[in-house]
């Protein structure tokens, strides 16, 4: 028999594998359970029901359906028409438009179904295979992190079982990237105004390049798109997805995506050339689940154990249980009393911001820098190793994998495996005294930078680094402005044909590896880690696993290795931190504490910044802990300030990294009451003492709360409410401020902070409280404080240090209800002269605990 019979008889022995057992089996509909749903599919392998077995609750829109796997090939969707079921084998065939066939195993697990393709025929045509997009009636909150869709009642979402199924549909880099799009978390709380309308897209804030004006927009109806797992459908809800893609294959995109008006920004899309790694979507597996939003979370952990994914644990608790969200500290200046204060407060994770930012180099793994005390130093391994020995987590805010000038990775010898945007030859041989460089075409040459905008233009031919400025666009085609011997590479000869390629940019003008060096960097980093007796990091720079191309993909393949890397190095639990939250990446992450201060949340005046609001919703959305951010510690701050810290993270189950140095507890006057009221509450957040109640009661932002430690695990929660007077005029004949005590009366709890220019002070003070009258006959200076506390008066500095104490004639109360005070300048009256009044009140307290 010849070659081309044999090819035949094998294309027909593969075709009758592939179908049996079901090849004689007609279409058909059919229905695929779990304990708590029922998903219903046509005989054309359509999805036309997804119902809450428990209510009987419709999950599926009216009227629609969704293809349960659909093919991509050349951009174009290639929906099922066909699909036989066979019960007893777990399987489903699938029969396309274009001639493929799918054979899909289907498991119906306790909690989940599970999908896993197992066989394609005429796959060399196909780019991805894409599941769903699954259409959903539910709107109310969108998980675009992790691609789940919640409501009050019930979760359906996807969860993928090998690194290259990934969330959303395929797109230029498997990446979506931020937004705001228009979206009420509650209609009739948040109504929307006549002029915008429910899924309008808007562009991030600012100029695109600052980090705090990303997030412009305060209205809670405004919300941040972080991913694409997930999408809000207004017409009649949302969809979730997952793809997996032919990596084999080269491609040109342009990315990142955004929605309209990003164009001509800084962030602007460019064209990449993504080169081929080993993956493909042959193997491709999911979990499907839909069950009751308070069992979401516990599904995903079954799921995650089932499947064998990746299940970081922290004291004994997986880290995406809200009961081992913890918060950590991030510390400046010297180290003397790092561990002391940590230990005082209850905090475990440490992340060394006084130490500066971290960026890797092979040549030099620790740089040659030496963690500092007052009067010595010690090297990163020994202190590591010191901190473990004090039962803490260590370790330092690193660049990810922003590969600067000075990595032996990039000079003065380049590595081969850097990453790239763009691909061609030159046409004539080069000398090392050549200025002129002549290429086949201009690809997208003439594009600055990357994706970052920040101009950085380098070739790289050989091993010789080449910066330029642009490329002429007629024949013939040369680099315009070159200078060769870029970051100290030595210029070469090179005949022509050579290749010539634009490497990728980071934000910081460095580079980034390809997939095959970010595999040396993920082992470099587990092997670092323990070397450095380190088990925390944060990957600031972590969008430096998009650079490749490769989306969600490539941060799974960095986050496996790293993982694998420190496991095998002897390392036990690594607390990561980092600068967003991915699909990919979402497994791995213990937190992600970005931003901070009121651009996040005020502990002092209650409020949450625009940034917080936004990370808030993404974050919980996902299953992931809001967060705060950095907040750091304010010498002014009162117990009940950072009380309030610690009552809000545990009310909205948020993370932070309480900033902090040796000079600012020292400064502070009642450090050691700061100290003890966070470990109370800290105590009881680990003991897992408040009930749902309870900290839906702390979220509340016209309240803060004090607590007091009883007996072990037993506590008196006591709400606070403080009159606030911000930015007042200090005047004669003053308006009296009007105050409000809902609480019984009580002792007064006063303070009267100066605000004015360094030159300017307040030249006394007299106040007036419901008729009994306080002189202060002194200079106030800018910042300073009058303090009136347990029946004491004292003029304080900034840090609240007592300054000079005055006598005190008569105890002043707070009566229950409105009373008023005023304050007046008893001297000369300065225009430029403000004021900050707060009243505290305390309220009757409620047991915690037993």
């Amino acid at each position: 028999m010849n070659h081309f019979g044999l090819g035949k008889l094998r294309m027909a022995l593969y075709a009758c594998i592939l179908l049996s057992p079901v090849q004689r089996l007609f279409a058909q509909a059919f229905q695929l359970q779990t304990q708590y749903a029922r998903i219903s599919v046509d005989n054309k392998g359509f999805v036309t029901s997804i119902k809450d077995k428990g209510t009987g609750r419709e999950y599926c829109p009216a009227g629609m359906s969704s293809a349960l796997m659909s093919l991509q090939s050349n951009k174009q969707e290639i929906l099922p028409q066909k699909a036989v079921y066979n019960a007893a084998g777990k399987e489903i065939v699938l029969t396309y438009a274009n001639g493929s066939v799918a054979r899909i195993k289907a498991e119906q697990k306790t909690q989940y179904l599970r999908f896993q393709l197992l066989a394609l025929t005429k796959s060399d045509d196909i780019d991805n295979i894409v599941w769903g997009p699954y259409k959903t009636n539910i709107s109310k909150t969108i998980g675009d992190v992790i691609g789940v869709v919640r409501n009050d009642d019930f979760a359906i979402g996807l969860l993928g079982l090998d690194d290259n199924t990934t969330s959303g549909p395929p797109t230029g880099g498997d990446l979506s990237f931020m937004y705001y799009y228009i979206h009420s978390p509650d209609p009739k709380k948040y109504p929307l105004p006549a002029h915008l309308k429910e899924g309008q897209t808007f562009s991030i804030g600012g100029d695109g390049v600052n980090d705090v004006a990303f997030y412009s927009n305060p209205e809670e109806y405004f919300r941040m798109n972080y991913g694409n797992g997930a999408k809000l459908e207004p017409a009649f809800g949302s969809t979730i997805c997952m793809h997996a893609r032919d990596r084999r294959k080269e491609q040109m995109i342009r990315f990142p995506e955004y929605p309209d008006n990003i164009d001509g920004k800084a962030n602007s899309s460019r064209y990449q050339l993504v080169l081929p790694t080993n993956a493909q979507f042959i193997g491709s597996s999911l979990a499907f689940y839909a069950c009751p939003d308070s069992l979401g979370l516990k599904t995903i952990e079954k799921v995650v154990l089932n499947e064998g994914l990746p299940h970081p644990m922290i004291d004994g608790k997986w880290i995406k249980d809200p009961a081992a969200y913890r918060p950590d500290i991030a510390w400046w200046g010297p180290h003397d009393s790092l561990a002391s204060y940590a230990k005082q407060l209850g905090i475990k994770g440490i992340q060394d911001e006084g130490w500066g930012e971290y960026y890797p180099n092979p040549a030099n793994r620790f740089t040659n820098r030496q963690i500092g005390f007052k009067s010595s130093s010690m090297s990163i391994p020994d202190y590591g190793a010191l901190m473990q020995q004090n039962g803490l987590r260590y370790g330092l805010h690193t660049l990810c994998e922003f590969l600067q000038p000075g990595s032996s990775d990039v000079s003065p010898v380049p590595s081969d495996s850097l990453g790239i945007m763009q691909r061609t030859f030159i046409t004539k041989d080069l000398s090392p005294d050549d200025t002129v460089i002549t290429v086949t075409d201009t690809a997208y040459f003439n594009e600055f930078g990357g994706w970052e905008g920040n101009h950085t233009n380098v070739l790289k031919i050989g091993k010789e680094l080449i910066e330029y400025n642009g490329i002429t666009t007629t024949p013939p085609y040369t680099f315009l402005k070159i200078k060769r011997g870029f970051h100290r590479s030595v210029r070469g000869t090179y005949k022509a044909g050579t290749m010539i390629v634009k490497l990728q940019p980071n934000c910081y003008r460095g580079f980034v590896p390809d997939m095959n060096l970010q595999e040396v960097y993920a082992d470099y980093y587990g092997k670092w880690l323990t070397e450095g007796k380190m088990d925390y990091i944060d990957f600031d720079g972590l969008e430096s696993c998009m650079y490749q191309g490769h989306g969600q993909y490539s941060f799974k393949r960095f986050f496996r290795g790293l993982f694998d890397s420190y496991t095998r190095n002897g390392g036990r639990y690594l607390r990561v931190m980092g600068s967003a939250v991915y699909e990919g990446s979402w497994h791995y992450m213990s937190v992600c504490n970005v931003g901070g201060g009121d651009n996040m949340f005020s502990p002092v005046l209650n409020k949450w910044g625009i940034e917080g609001k936004d990370m808030r919703y993404v974050f919980e959305g996902s299953y992931f802990p809001a967060t705060f951010g950095i907040q750091g510690l304010q010498t002014g701050w009162t117990v009940y300030d950072i009380e309030n810290l610690q009552a809000k993270s545990i009310g909205w189950n948020a993370t932070y990294m309480l900033g902090i140095s040796q000079g600012t507890l020292e400064k502070c006057a009642n450090k050691q009451a700061l100290i003890d009221a966070f470990r109370t509450w800290e105590d009881a957040r680990v003991a897992q003492l408040f009930t749902k109640a309870q900290k839906e009661k702390l979220k509340d932002l016209s309240h803060k709360f004090h607590l007091t430690r009883i007996k072990s695990k037993v506590y008196l929660l006591s709400p606070v409410q403080e009159n606030r007077y911000r930015n007042q005029p200090l005047v004669k004949a003053a308006q009296p401020l009007e105050l409000n005590n809902e609480f019984d009366a009580q002792p007064l709890d006063l303070t009267i902070r100066i605000d004015a220019p360094k030159e300017a002070h307040a030249d006394g003070l007299k106040i007036t409280v419901d008729g009994a009258v306080i002189t202060i006959d002194r200079k106030l200076m800018p910042g300073q404080q009058l303090i009136y506390q347990n029946n004491r008066l004292y003029l304080a500095d900034a840090g609240r240090n007592k300054l000079e104490e005055f006598p005190v004639t008569k105890k002043l109360n707070l009566p229950k209800g409105r009373s008023t005070i005023t304050v007046e300048v008893l001297g000369q009256q300065d225009d430029k002269i403000k004021f900050e009044l707060v009243v505290a009140a305390i309220g009757k307290g409620e047991k915690i605990g037993k």
